[in-house]
């Protein structure tokens, strides 16, 4: 099974309001990035988005390293809290609704694909590669905002 690594990160203007997000892929030393951005959005869909495209992009099951910044996006998943809601059809314990069960439906089904090992990084500290991820978004966030003012 490969093994490939991802950095992913999401930003948003307001919450909601324009937001972008970006990923790394990197296997065997080859790194791909990518990013998009929407006009009105929250920085969780973002996170989530910057995972979901990165993910769709393997074109088989893959062992994934993932690195986020988003303590939402790695405790959902490493603490099984994504899919308790899944179960409970999209509540949380507190019987309140789960946010973003579109995103999360997408996730968790391309999760069941992988392996995922999902590693949190502080976020605009010292890793290069989330600080990349970073840029990415924030400058496809920039440009989501631009395309609402024209």
């Amino acid at each position: 099974m490969k093994t490939v690594t991802i950095y992913t990160d999401g930003a948003c203007s307001g919450n909601p309001g324009p937001g972008g997000w970006g990923a790394i892929l990197e296997y065997r030393g080859v790194e791909k990035e990518i990013s998009g951005g929407e006009a009105m959005t929250t920085n969780n869909r973002m996170e989530l988005t910057a995972v979901i495209r990165a993910l769709e992009l393997l074109r088989e099951p893959c062992q994934v390293e993932l690195w986020s910044d988003s303590k939402y996006v790695i405790d959902a998943l490493t603490l099984g809290w994504a899919k308790s809601w899944q179960a409970r059809g999209w509540k949380r314990a507190d019987k309140k609704p789960a946010l973003n069960p579109d995103l999360w439906e997408r996730l968790l089904a391309l999760a069941e694909r992988h392996t995922l090992n999902c590693h949190w990084v502080k976020g605009h500290a010292d890793n290069p590669k989330n600080n990349r991820c970073d840029a990415l978004a924030v400058a496809a966030r920039e440009a989501a905002a631009e395309r609402t003012v024209q």
